[in-house]
């Protein structure tokens, strides 16, 4: 089973990040979720006026998708420190 998590309305990345990071800490404190697999998020970029935009890489081809393994995780989880 998946949850969706919405986020409605035109957001700088700023208050984008702070709107996901409050929807994951209701779904922690308040639902108990401790554990996710393979998250999907989809943005749709825009300008300061709401006007599409498109994405592109450094050599100018359009961006479509940025694929992540996760968090570094440091020594010390490893050997429970």
């Amino acid at each position: 089973m998946s949850i969706t998590i919405s986020v409605r309305g035109d957001l700088t990345m700023a208050q984008l990040r702070q709107a996901l990071f409050e929807a994951l800490c209701e779904m922690e404190d308040e639902y108990g979720v401790c554990h996710s697999r393979n998250v999907t998020l989809y943005l749709n970029p825009t300008d300061e006026f709401g006007e599409r935009v498109v994405v592109r890489n450094r050599l100018g081809a359009v961006l479509s998708r940025v694929n992540k393994k996760g968090c570094y995780r440091c020594a010390a989880e490893d050997y429970n420190i």
